[in-house]
């Protein structure tokens, strides 16, 4: 049977994110154009993600779901760019009729496709049509930010923004995008000094039967310039999967289309001769550069321009347990780390660290950092270490791994395995505010938005080597 984390979610859908909108039509007719865009700024599509609902699909229906459930996130796309298209009213019953009642409709028909799909195997599931409605979630930042653009807007609470305004400090929403498109986020708030944040890093204490080595594969900065807006684990065979472009090293062969048999007669970018493949998604320096994807899907067509950055280093290091030999990974298994719509998801899977050279014992999930001098920008990735030992994916491609516990142990059940980290700098600018994660068009490039990705496409005799590596404390690759 399926099974369904729904608890909440009606809630969600009806009230959680209600718009925050004035009844009163009249006055919102009278607003100048200006003020109209600031209305608009910050406002974005929330819908229940029923990816992460759906625990149990069968194996069999997994490819037509996995394929409805890309539609789905296209659907919110598209409902997106309606909400902030320039111009376009921001009263409560306009955004209702516009946006969220098409929306609705369109992903009940989804939903309704996926539970047949699904029944083809088992028995049909209850409740996914709870799932269906959507609201507009209200980005505070982006609305205090337009606020101070346009003061004679009102006030928010009365009015919910979209994007469209330009922010404070060049940073705001609606930033003018490559192709004529408005680029949402991030804002002034997103970021912050490193300095003024506090040492929070903990890690457990290694005991006498942990695994204290570590084993690395020097993959490349992407020299080869390997990007496209898919997402092979998660939209397998969907183009622009991602909706927005990913950084790739490792694989030389993966985008949507790619099987474990392309996978594993590809060639890499690793010294070592590891296949496995290696993702996230682009960092840009919004600095007006019209990219090579600026009037393409992924890229500037859903907001996503500016300079794509290539990273200063990339360290890919497998680690080891606190309180346990490691085990095997299986080959073509897939981790996903983070949240790719944790902005309207909320942060419960979000994971990304953020954090400057030289500061890294202070690290940020939903903050980008404002490096001094002389310190380059931060993103790490630690990805789930513990395996049950079954299966290389699941439904929602988060159940068949899991993070170990405060102690460093697994859950029962589980095994531990090799910890990647993922560890990309950049170098910009000391304080640089003009930077962003390619994201979802509604997720408003925020930076707890941030995810990484792996697929294990090491040989049998390469895992092994790590392993042994990992668990007798030496220090590898």
């Amino acid at each position: 049977m399926i099974v369904m984390s729904v608890v909440g979610v009606t809630a969600l859908a009806v009230g959680g994110g209600a718009l925050l909108m004035t009844d009163n039509n009249a006055s919102a007719a009278k607003e100048t154009p200006a003020q109209q865009a600031a209305a608009r700024a910050g406002m974005t599509v929330k819908c229940p993600d029923v990816a992460t609902s759906l625990s149990n699909v069968p194996q069999q229906a997994r490819p037509a779901v996995n394929n409805e459930l890309a539609k789905m996130d296209s659907q919110v796309a598209d409902a997106y760019q309606r909400l902030a298209e320039p111009g376009a009213k921001a009263d409560q019953e306009s955004v209702r009729t516009r946006v969220l009642d098409p929306l609705t409709s369109e992903r009940r028909q989804t939903l309704d496709r996926i539970a047949t799909e699904i029944e083809k195997v088992q028995p049909r599931p209850s409740g996914l049509d709870s799932l269906a409605a959507c609201t507009v979630k209200q980005d505070q930042a982006a609305a205090a930010d337009a606020q101070a653009a346009a003061p004679n807007t009102p006030a928010a609470g009365n009015t919910a923004p979209a994007a469209g305004a330009q922010g404070t400090g060049g940073q705001g929403t609606g930033a003018q995008g490559t192709g004529g498109q408005q680029q949402s986020g991030p804002q002034r708030a997103d970021f912050v000094d490193i300095r003024k944040v506090k040492p929070n890093v903990k890690n457990p204490r290694v005991q006498g039967k942990g695994s204290k080595g570590t084993f690395s594969s020097r993959c490349g900065r992407n020299e080869n310039k390997h990007f496209n807006s898919d997402n092979v684990i998660v939209a397998p065979g969907v183009s622009n999967g991602a909706h927005h472009m990913h950084d790739y090293v490792g694989n030389k062969k993966t985008d949507a289309f790619a099987s474990n048999q392309v996978l594993e007669s590809a060639g890499t970018t690793c010294t070592n001769g590891d296949r496995s493949t290696h993702y996230w998604p682009v960092l840009r320096l919004q600095d007006g550069t019209k990219e090579f994807d600026a009037g393409a899907p992924g890229g500037g067509t859903e907001g996503n321009v500016g300079r794509i950055l290539r990273p200063t280093s990339v360290q890919l290091s497998f680690k080891g347990n606190p309180v346990s030999k490691v085990v095997e990974m299986p080959k073509f298994l897939r981790i996903i780390t983070g949240d790719a719509k944790a902005f309207t998801n909320g942060t419960a899977n979000a994971n990304a660290s953020w954090s400057c050279t030289g500061f890294e014992n202070r690290q940020l999930k939903d903050k980008y950092p404002l490096c001094p001098k002389g310190s380059n920008v931060v993103r790490t990735f630690k990805f789930q270490s513990c395996w049950d030992g079954k299966n290389i994916d699941s439904a929602n491609h988060r159940t068949h791994v899991a993070f170990a516990r405060a102690d460093g142990s697994c859950q029962q059940g589980f095994k531990a395995i090799p910890q990647l980290v993922q560890r990309i700098t950049y170098k910009l600018a000391p304080g640089a505010r003009n930077f962003a994660v390619d994201s979802f068009p509604e997720q408003l490039h925020k930076p707890v938005t941030d995810h990484g990705d792996f697929i294990n496409v090491m040989s049998q005799k390469l895992m092994k080597q790590a392993v042994s590596c990992i668990n007798s404390g030496r220090k590898c690759g």
